[in-house]
Parts: C-alpha cells; structure tokens; sequence
C-alpha cells in the first residue's frame, strides 16, 4: 500500500472509501472486520472441524518452481459466510508489491533452517549436518506453506497434551517403530500419547514420581527444565501439572516429527541439537536438566556437552541421567551392549562431573542425579592444582547465537560466602514469576532497574487486559502455544500467566541489553533467534504471535516480507498475530498481509502518554493444499 500522511488528501479519500466499505456490508448483511477479530471467535468451536469463517481462494499459476495451488475447500454459504472481495477491491493499493501464491504440497512441512538436504552437504562430526543452516536470501521462498488437505484445529489444552489429528501430521513412524515403547499410538483419526517412553517403564507420570523421591519437584524450588533429545516431550508435557515448565528439544532427524507432535500437543518445543555449538540460551538460565536415553555422548570432545549443560544449568541445579551406562552391572543385558563397554561409560561421565565440581545426589535403579554447586569458591580452589577443564577467564558466558563450545566451565559470579548462592537466591514459583530478578537487583543488566521492571509488569498487564477483548479466542482458551517475537523483560509472558497458554519469548540476538536470562529467573521459557532468519520449527504450530516493535527493528536490516512469510509459515491456520508498531510500519505490515490472505483490523493502542505505536491484529484464515499434489518429505527439487 502505499504511504499517505495522515490528514493528506489522499488519506482522507482512503479513509472515506474504507468507510464506504463498511456501509456497504453493513447494508448487504456481512460482518464488519472488528467482528471477524472478536465475535466470530466466541462462538464454540468443534475440535473436529475448522471454523465455518474459511476463504475461498482460487489456484493461481507461478513461475515460482515452490507454488502449487490452494484447495477450493469451504464452508457452504450461509449467514455467516464472508466475502471481502469488494473490501479488497476498494483498497489503494501498491501494484509493486507481490501476490503470493501456495507453495506446492511438498512444502507442507519445510523447516528452512534444519532442511535434510542442504545439512547433509556439512560435516557429520559433532553432528554439524543436523545444525541450523539456513538458505541463502536467493533461496527464500515467496509462497504460502500449505496446510494438509484435511487439516483440523487441534484438540484444546489439556486434551492435547494426550490426543492429537493424524491429519495434522501424517507420520505413522514413531507409532511403529517406538510401538512396545509406549510414545505414540494411531487411533482411527487421531494420535493417542499414552505418555511412554524408552525410559518410562511405568508412564511418564510413574518416571517424575521416581525423581521426585529423589529431589523435590514439587514446592517450587526448580522451576525451569531442559530435555535433551526429547522424543515426543512427554516428560516435559506431564511436569507441567507439578509447575516445571520444560524446554524440550531433539532434531529434525530420521524420527519423523518429533517436535511437532510435541508441539501440537501444546507443550514447549523446538528443532534443536547437540552439536559444535552452544545452546541458544543463557547461562544459568535451568534448574534441571534431563537425558532419558538421549544418545548424546557425554563424555566425549573433552566433556564439552556436558561443559554446556554446565553453561546452562543455575547454581545448585540437577542434572539427571537415566539409561545406560547407569547401573550397567545389573541392567547391562538389557542395552545390547558389553558391560566393559558400559563401565568405561560411565567411569568417563563420572570423572567429566566431578571435574565440573558437581556432586553426585544419588544413583537408584536407572536414574543418577548430579548437583551443580551454588558457586565456585571450592572448585576455584581445585582448578588452581589441577584438572582440566580450567574456569573460563573471559568471554560472554550468555552469547549463544552460532557461538562453538569452548572446553572451559562457565565462571559464576563471585560471592563473599561459600553459602551464598552466585547471581543470587531465586523466590519459588510462583512468587518467582513477579519478583525482582536478581540480574536485575544486583545490576548485572546495564539500564534495566528495578522501577524500570515494576513498571513493564504494569504496562503489560494494562495491555493483556485490552487483547481479551479484541482476541476473544485467548481468554476463551482456544489458543495454547504462543510466540513473543521480542520478550524484553517478560511482561507479556507475565500478564498471560491465568490462562491455559505458555509463550516461547524470543529475545533478538542483536539487541542490547540481552534480557533473556531475567525472563529465565522470572521462571520463563525463551530463545535467543535472528528474525533475518527462520525459527526453528515446524509450520502451524503457534496459535498466537506476538509481534511488539519487531519491524522497527528488522527493517533496516532484512525484507520485512519475508519475516511476515515466516509468521505465516510457523501460525496455525486461524490463529493470530498481534503487531505493535510505528503508524508507517503497521499500514506497510496490512498491505503485505491482506496479499497473504490475512484478515486485518487496526486497533488504538491503550491509553498510554507518548504511545506514538498502533496496534494491528491479523488473523490467518483457513485453506489447505490440494489432496492429489505429489509430497515428499525432503527438500523437492
């Protein structure tokens, strides 16, 4: 669209057509827009079929070799029935910009940044080949990611984190392969997760029971966890009812769809691997950590997978290990694998952990708990005569954005006691969650304060409370996963924390300060990311994103275009997107999606002083992929 001044004349004669528009439908017996963005959404909702409001879109031909064609699938006309041709059609809008055209069924699951075929043009060691490498700018796709033909919304929070729609993921591999194991179960139309798992004998429920004799899970002292190597996140989906919120990852690997199931389930999820290079979190960012069976090689590279956990994990956190080589003299028959072989596992584990300064808990059955100290007064005493890896002496222990391992522990802040906790003690959940971080209390955040945090908390709050009534599908409880593309301290996260939802807060890696470790001891999940870049995961698998001043801060540095096709790509069909922005940039943003088959209305911001921002809130309307398009679940050619 393009650019009028407000109070221009041609901004008058747009607004005067717009206002045409509305008298038109009002006239003609449709819904006004405002409608579409909060009505439309109260009504109940079968979790076996989308909405009635769909869009009827023709297929349109491309040179583009990624286009195919849209399914004609809609509703039949009825009272409620849409049709914005007429709205479109009255719009000022810029012939330079582009229409964008379905990609082709073979797109339906792309994951840009973890494509098999451009991985494995990389290194196998250190399993760099299932790192993130993304296409280059030229290789950017200008087509809508389609929605498999018979696509359904999934089942609402907390039956989803038990069933889920075959047709949403088309993948029978994990229920056939994994089948004595208990992860996943096809059930006529849908996947049943009976919660199983190659550790969990007994469930999952049973496995966190046994855990939790041997540290406490529940009187909110840990908070947040970390799964390596997560399988379809079922740990993680049933520590949720003890409050642990859980950062479950694996990669796009030959176990199809592992993260996507997890994801679908309504449990925080992402593509992601041990490999050469840091975890994009920060330091002390977990209370626990977590392998089941992971296959990562411990003690292999000089320990440096388990030098990052140590990198990760807060003072005093845990780190379990279940599955061999534990208890490898009474179990070691079961593993198809020599007991020699075993114990010089675990023999390397147990030198790498001690030399990390952690403390064995307890070992019992398969399960061994380690402890990492509170701090490293006594570590630093060892380091001096001895043992490798020595303490980091400089560095940014939270840069975690493409940064290789480095084969030294992270140092701790220093403290005056051997009782004090580095960084700072924590307050349990949930008084965690709206306390002061201690980042922020013991000024390890330049310009980030104490008043500064209190008065976030307020905002956001003021802010939520204005969403619920233009996004009624929120507090409806429709919508379970959500993205905040630009998380700064939390607030938003904070402000959702009644609702059935969790948020995936992304602080952008070129902003400063970095604020991701505050959202970590609030008690939050989050990632570092580069929004030039696309996420690391699967299509259709957020129901809400949040979008707070992200264009102000790309758009000099990528085609805003393109961070709008990835929104699309990752937002469920009907779900939302929430864009606080610059007046120019937010009419930029509404031309580019309404091209995208979005459904737009310009909100007033809450009544704050100097706001100069206006809110805009999208909805992706619903269309799937032709059923007779080839598919394929590698990179087409």
């Amino acid at each position: 669209m393009a650019k009028e001044h407000v109070g221009s004349p041609k901004y008058h004669l747009m607004e005067a057509r717009k206002g045409h528009v509305t008298r038109l439908l009002a006239v003609s017996g449709l819904f006004t827009l405002f409608y579409i963005l909060g009505a439309w959404q109260s009504s109940t909702i079968s979790p076996t079929t989308h909405t009635e409001f769909t869009n009827k879109v023709g297929c349109e031909k491309t040179s583009d070799k990624a286009a195919g064609s849209l399914s004609s699938r809609t509703s039949s006309p009825s009272s409620d029935s849409l049709d914005f041709d007429s709205h479109h059609q009255l719009i000022v809008e810029d012939p330079r910009l582009p229409e964008f055209p379905p990609c082709n069924m073979s797109y339906s699951e792309y994951t840009p940044c973890q494509d098999t075929s451009r991985g494995n043009e990389f290194d196998r060691e250190m399993l760099k080949y299932r790192e993130r490498h993304c296409p280059s700018k030229e290789e950017l796709l200008r087509c809508l990611i389609p929605a498999p033909p018979k696509y359904k919304l999934p089942f609402k929070w907390p039956k989803s984190r038990d069933y889920a729609w075959y047709d949403n993921i088309p993948h029978k591999e994990l229920s056939i392969e994994k089948d004595r194991q208990n992860w996943i179960k096809v059930e006529g139309d849908r996947f049943r997760f009976p919660g199983g798992g190659t550790m969990f004998r007994y469930g999952a429920d049973s496995y966190i029971d046994d855990i939790n004799e041997l540290i406490p899970l529940s009187n909110g002292t840990i908070r947040t966890a970390i799964d390596t190597g997560c399988g379809v996140a079922s740990w993680g989906a049933y520590l949720l009812k003890r409050d642990i919120i859980t950062m479950s990852f694996a990669p796009r690997d030959t176990h199809e769809a592992q993260v996507w199931f997890a994801l679908e389930r309504g449990v925080p999820a992402m593509i992601g691997i041990m490999g050469s290079q840091r975890l994009p979190y920060p330091s002390r960012a977990f209370d626990m950590a977590h392998c089941a069976r992971c296959l990562i090689p411990w003690s292999k590279y000089g320990g440096l997978y388990l030098i990052e956990v140590d990198r990760v994990l807060r003072p005093g956190g845990y780190w379990i290990l279940s599955g061999p080589p534990i208890q490898f003299r009474k179990l070691w028959r079961g593993w198809d694998r020599s007991r020699e072989d075993l114990k010089h596992e675990q023999e390397d584990i147990e030198d790498v952990a001690k030399r990390l300064c952690w403390k064995k808990v307890i070992e019992k059955d398969a399960l061994a708990v380690w402890q990492k100290p509170i701090n490293h007064i006594d570590c630093i005493k060892i380091k001096k005569k001895h043992h490798k890896p020595l303490i980091c002496k400089s560095g940014n222990a939270d840069e975690a954005w493409y940064k290789d391992l480095e084969g030294c522990i992270t140092p701790l802040p220093e403290v005056s006691s051997q009782d004090e906790v580095s960084g700072g003690a924590i307050e349990k959940w949930p008084a965690r969650a709206m306390a002061v971080p201690p980042r922020i209390s013991n000024n390890f955040v330049r310009e980030i304060t104490e008043e500064k945090f209190q008065k976030d908390n307020e905002i956001w709050k003021k802010r939520v409370t204005q969403y619920n009534r233009i996004v009624t599908a929120l507090p409806q409880g429709r919508y379970r996963n959500i993205l905040d593309m630009n998380a700064y301290l939390g607030g938003f996260s904070a402000a959702l924390m009644k609702y059935p939802v969790w948020v995936m807060n992304v602080v952008p890696v070129n902003i400063q300060p970095d604020t991701l470790g505050i959202i970590y001891e609030r008690g939050f999940v989050g990632v570092y990311h580069d929004w030039c870049e696309a996420f690391s995961t699967y299509p259709r698998t957020y129901d809400l994103i949040h979008a707070n001043g992200v264009f102000s801060m790309y758009q000099d540095r990528c085609d805003i275009t393109d961070i709008l096709l990835e929104m699309d790509r990752i937002l469920r069909p009907e779900g939302t997107v929430v864009f606080r922005d610059e007046p120019d940039l937010i009419r930029k943003i509404k031309s580019i999606a309404e091209r995208m088959r979005w459904n737009t209305k310009t909100v007033d911001p809450e009544s704050e002083p100097h706001n100069g921002e206006k809110i805009l809130v999208a909805i992706k309307t619903y269309w799937t992929g032709e059923a007779n398009e080839e598919r394929n679940h590698t990179k087409p050619n």
